[in-house]
C-alpha cells in the first residue's frame, strides 16, 4: 500500500495504441519492463498524460489488470473523474486488482478553499480506506491550491499521504510544506511533475522525488540517486545533460508526442500513436528531436554514463 514514505521516482507511464487506435499489449508489457529497469520505484497509470480520457471505462480497468500484473513496484492509478460514482468504480476496481493508491485531480469549477477542502473530504469519502494522491497541476486543472488548504486535507484525510507537486511555479509551495511539517504537521509524500523541469531545484526543497514522465526516465533515477547520495555536482552534471531534451519535451500540446516519439525510436513501445484526438510531429520536429538526441548521447558518453 502507498504511503507518507514513498520516495523514488513513480513514472508516469504512457498508454501504447497500434495505429488503428487499440490498445497495444504487447508494448504494454515492455514498457513496464523497461521504467522498472530503468529505476521507477513505482509506476502511475492513466494519468493525464496516459491518455486515460480516451479510455472506455472497460478499457482503464483492463490496462490496470494488465500492469498490476506485470510490474514488481507498486502502481498508482490515476481516477480523477466528473462524478465521484466513476471515481468510485475505476477506484475500488483498480484496488482489487491491486493498485498501491489511487490519483485525483481537482475538477476545474472549483473556485474557492472552501470548495476544495469540501471536494477531497469526499474523495477520501468516496475511496474509503484506498491511500490516495492529489495532483496539483494548476496549469492544466486552473485550480490552485494554496499550502494552507493542502494542509488542511492532510489534518483532515488520513488517506491522503502523497502530493503530485506540480505548481509553476511552485517551489516555494515544498519549502512551506516542509516547514509545517518540522512544526508538528504530519509529513507526506511530495513527489514532483512537470517533465522533470525543476527535479534538481524540488529535491533541494524538500521532495522525495518525481512522479512524472519523460522519453528518458533514467534521467529521474539518475537525480535522484545522485542527491541521496550526497553527489549534488554529480546530480547537477546528468541533469544539466539531458536538460534540451526536457525543456523540448515541454512543449504545451505536443510533449507526449515527442515523448511516445522517442519511446518508440528506443524500442520500448511499438509505435507512436496517439488515440485521437492528438497531435503528431512534424518532419521539422522529428529532425529537432534526433539533433537534440545526438547530443545528448555523447555528453552522456563523456559523463560515463
Amino acid at each position: 500500500m502507498l504511503d507518507e514514505t514513498a520516495k523514488g521516482v513513480f513514472t508516469i507511464a504512457v498508454t501504447p495504441f497500434l495505429p488503428d487506435g487499440a490498445l497495444d499489449w504487447d508494448s504494454v508489457d515492455r514498457m513496464v519492463d523497461f521504467y522498472i529497469q530503468k529505476g521507477a520505484t513505482g509506476l502511475t497509470i492513466l494519468g493525464m498524460m496516459g491518455e486515460a480520457g480516451k479510455l472506455t471505462a472497460e478499457e482503464a480497468i483492463a490496462l490496470v489488470d494488465r500492469v498490476t500484473k506485470r510490474s514488481s513496484v507498486p502502481v498508482v492509478v490515476g481516477v480523477s473523474a466528473p462524478g465521484f460514482a466513476a471515481m468510485k468504480t475505476l477506484g475500488d476496481a483498480a484496488m482489487d486488482l491491486g493498485a498501491a493508491g489511487l490519483m485525483v485531480a481537482p475538477p476545474g469549477n472549483l473556485q474557492s478553499d472552501d470548495q476544495i477542502i469540501g471536494y477531497y473530504h469526499n474523495t477520501a469519502e468516496t475511496l474509503g480506506d484506498a491511500p490516495f494522491v492529489l495532483q496539483d497541476f494548476p496549469l492544466v486543472t486552473k485550480v490552485h491550491i494554496p499550502p494552507k488548504v493542502i494542509l488542511q486535507i492532510v489534518a483532515d484525510c488520513p488517506t491522503f499521504v502523497m502530493l503530485k507537486h506540480e505548481d509553476w511555479p511552485g517551489l516555494d509551495k515544498i519549502s512551506a510544506l516542509r516547514a509545517a511539517s518540522e512544526n508538528g504537521a504530519r509529513r507526506i509524500s511530495i513527489l514532483c511533475g512537470n517533465g522533470g523541469l525543476y527535479l534538481l531545484e524540488e529535491m533541494l526543497r524538500g521532495a522525495d522525488g518525481a512522479m512524472t514522465g519523460f522519453g528518458y526516465p533514467e534521467m529521474m533515477a539518475q537525480v535522484v540517486a545522485a542527491y541521496q547520495a550526497g553527489d549534488l555536482s554529480g546530480a547537477r552534471d546528468i541533469f544539466d545533460t539531458y536538460m534540451p531534451m526536457i525543456r523540448y519535451e515541454a512543449q504545451p500540446g505536443l510533449g507526449l508526442a515527442i515523448r511516445k516519439y522517442t519511446l518508440a525510436k528506443r524500442g520500448v513501445i511499438a509505435h507512436a500513436t496517439l488515440r485521437k484526438p492528438g497531435l503528431g510531429l512534424t518532419r521539422a520536429a522529428i529532425s529537432e528531436v534526433e539533433e537534440i538526441a545526438q547530443r545528448q548521447t555523447l555528453k552522456l558518453q563523456a559523463l560515463g554514463l
